[in-house]
């Protein structure tokens, strides 16, 4: 078996990428076709001794697309501001059309020279033409119904494309007898009805698919972590040169504040680097010669040297944006309920249409009735209300969501959140903060602690070691002011020192203490706070300790809450991370999450999530790190929160601005709510469908009680409206 992924033109919207992956599937060779409409491609299993690639690109031109090749890079589109603008215009243009045409029957004022009594001609001709505008806009539609009618997988579009294209037709022809000379033929004109119609499955396709280009975002994005350009070193000779340019063993330097552009080892220098985004540390790894540097890594405070070994498509993040894409590609396809529905209710309309259609013509011979009452029951079962049910809920509920500070980017999130039973949690930025916090104080001293902090924060502030922005976060957050620190000088190894009012400052660690002569009378709490998993900063005033600082990552606020909540609900909570054991099973035992899973590297956190969801489980996952980016394209829902880096928001499904995980526990709620609305529309809709079709097939006509494809485009408004007064009710949760 071999795998393909081919890059895929002219899929528009859902009924496309279902269609084409309908299709492949049912072709001899291919063993799975999935077709992502996002990502613009079709990931191909398929047998290498029956199938090579022209042969599957000649499937796919069949289906009536094009293929691109194989799939190597990621194109944005800017269509989606084309698209709100086209749909304002036909807004407008579905007003105008519906007033002219139904004005009227209301006693509406009518438009001059636009009167179907008075001035027949130009009422008709101004309706051809609007008409003909709906056409061009729902072309897409009404090919794709053609498509997946000649390929045997009939869906909703069939059915509106035949529905839209014989009333039009109709009303063609009975447009030329009002020319031949029968005026009351103005009368069966039905021309609003192909329009309107069209309308309504585009607003709620441009419902549904606001957001389509995120994933391809994402991955740019993460692209752009590694630096365009480097310093390359020769000889005595210095070159910059683009990351192309950089070969494997060429000798690259960084200095404090750039980041590596290659995967390689130290051969020269230390320093401390950031290496969260791949490892999902938290705290800055000190390297020096013989450590092991990652392309994208920030360099903190040193200058090194470092032997390029991984370049390019072999990098650890290249490494990562090929696990994104694949994660993407191979997401499982969420069948909607109204798409399970439409599978049989769409070939039973047509049949029932059809049949109706022939016994008409036997029985009364009639032809016009026949066409008629055709007309009337495509029009009548044409599920505008259908279309409308699932994405305007989508949209009532994502507003909701983003009022509470959660941002829905899939429109399924909210049909499938509610169906959630593992939450995989990452630690550092998730569970804890991601960021260095002064966690403790042990203070020796009169002083008080925001006293002693400003002392500390006023030396450090002149340091370019990580530990030093969580004294100037404490200061900054509580908006205390800092005093000048003056003799600032650096203890290679043991901390910082400065003077402070003629009073000598000194912060480091233990070994400062030794260094200094300075007896250590806190080892006991020293102890405490490193089996916290702290940072050891001493406070030395004059000679003489005046105060012990833990400084850590902390657990986020409402996390013990979230996960025994969770945990109530019989929703197993799994922690997953690349920290070690330790200090992931202390912040787990503390937040009573039972599983632990650790020191793993981004690929092995999306096999973790695969094993899940072999296990039938529907998994969410909750991170904030580069290195989370793979398991949160691979799980059922990706969640980040917004402090996150920006290929973690943009590769989840959904982003909690408010850095709150409580918001977890609200979008599941209104999951709930959302799903149980959607299928309350879907039911109304579709009883609807089952009370009107009798009607327009003529059932009680005995009884003098019919309708005609007028009535019936008026009854399919009010299904509409229906729909949306009952989604409307998600407002008031």
């Amino acid at each position: 078996m071999k795998r393909i992924i081919l890059s895929i033109d002219g899929m528009t919207c859902s009924a496309c990428s279902n269609g084409l992956e309908k299709y492949l599937n049912k072709q001899n060779g291919i063993y799975n076709a999935s077709v992502n409409l996002v990502m613009a491609n079709a990931t191909i299993d398929y047998d290498e001794k029956i199938l090579d690639i022209s042969k599957i690109e000649t499937f796919v031109k069949k289906a009536g697309f094009k293929s691109l090749g194989e799939f190597k890079e990621i194109k944005l589109e800017t269509k989606s501001k084309n698209e709100k603008t086209k749909l304002i215009i036909f807004t407008i243009l579905a007003i105008i059309l519906m007033y002219i045409s139904m004005g009227h029957m209301l006693n509406l004022p009518s438009i001059p020279y636009l009167d179907p009594h008075k001035h027949i001609y130009p009422y008709m001709i101004t309706l051809l033409l609007l008409t003909i505008s709906f056409l061009i806009y729902g072309f897409d539609i009404i090919k794709n119904g053609y498509k997946n009618l000649i390929h045997k997988t009939p869906n909703m579009d069939t059915l509106v494309g035949i529905g839209v294209i014989t009333s039009f037709l109709y009303s063609l022809y009975n447009m030329y007898l009002v020319f031949k000379g029968n005026h009351d033929a103005v009368m069966n004109l039905y021309f609003e009805s192909s329009a309107i119609v069209i309308y309504f499955i585009k607003l709620g396709r441009f419902i549904d698919g606001v957001s389509k280009d995120k994933t391809k975002e994402a991955i740019q994005k993460l692209v752009t972590i590694t630096p365009t350009k480097a310093t390359i070193k020769k000889g005595n000779t210095y070159k910059e040169v683009t990351l192309d340019e950089i070969k494997k063993d060429d000798i690259v330097i960084c200095k404090a504040g750039e980041k590596i552009a290659a995967d390689g080892e130290i051969t020269l220098g230390s320093a401390h680097f950031d290496d969260s985004f791949i490892t999902g540390e938290s705290k800055p790894i000190n390297k020096t010669v013989g450590s092991k540097v990652l392309a994208g890594s920030l360099n903190y405070d040193g200058y090194i040297e470092y032997k390029a070994e991984q370049i390019g498509r072999d990098s650890a993040v290249s490494e990562i944006v090929r696990l994104v894409i694949e994660a993407s590609s191979t997401k499982p396809k969420i069948s909607k309920l109204a798409d399970k529905v439409s599978g049989i209710f769409v070939p039973l309309v047509i049949i029932i249409a059809i049949t109706t259609l022939i016994l008409y013509l036997i029985i009364t011979k009639d032809v016009s009735k026949s066409i008629t009452t055709f007309v009337t029951i495509l029009v009548v079962a044409c599920p505008c209300s259908l279309g409308l049910a699932t994405p305007l809920a989508i949209v009532v509920s994502e507003g909701l969501c983003a009022s509470k500070g959660i941002l829905i980017k899939k429109s399924e999130i909210l049909e499938n959140a509610c169906k959630v039973n593992t939450v995989v949690f990452d630690k550092t930025g998730t569970l804890t903060y991601g960021t260095l916090k002064i966690s403790q104080i042990y203070n020796y001293s009169n002083l008080t602690d925001d006293e002693l902090i400003i002392l500390a924060a006023s030396v450090e502030q002149k340091s370019n070691h990580p530990i030093s922005k969580a004294f100037i976060d404490y200061i900054e957050n509580k908006k205390l002011i800092k005093k000048d620190a003056e003799n600032f000088e650096n203890l290679p190894g043991y901390g910082i020192k400065g003077k402070i009012e003629n009073e000598e400052i000194i912060l480091g660690n233990s070994k400062l203490l030794e260094k200094q002569n300075i007896k250590n009378s806190h080892i006991e709490d020293e102890k405490s706070l490193t089996n916290q998993g702290n940072s050891i900063v001493y406070v030395i005033k004059n000679n003489k300790i005046i105060a012990l600082i833990g400084v850590n990552d902390i657990i986020r606020e409402n996390s013990k809450d979230v996960i025994q909540i969770l945990n109530k609900n019989n929703i197993e909570t799994v922690m997953l991370t690349g920290d070690n054991r330790e200090t992931a099973e202390k912040i787990a035992k503390e937040l009573s999450i039972t599983k632990v899973i650790s020191n793993v590297i981004p690929s092995e956190k999306a096999e973790v999530i695969k094993n899940l969801k072999s296990e039938n489980r529907y998994v969410m996952m909750c991170g904030d790190g580069i290195n989370d980016s793979p398991a949160l394209s691979l799980s059922d829902i990706g969640i980040s929160i917004k402090s996150g880096t920006d290929i973690a928001m943009d590769s989840s499904d959904v982003i909690l601005t408010q850095n709150n995980l409580s918001s977890i526990l609200k979008l599941i709620n209104i999951s709930k709510q959302t799903l149980k609305i959607i299928k309350q529309n879907l039911f109304w809709a579709f009883f609807y469908n089952t009370l009107m079709i009798p009607l327009a097939i003529g059932i009680l006509k005995p009884i003098g009680i019919s309708i005609t494809p007028m009535i019936a485009s008026i009854a399919m408004v009010f299904s509409s409206i229906t729909v949306i007064l009952n989604t409307l009710r998600l407002k008031r949760m």
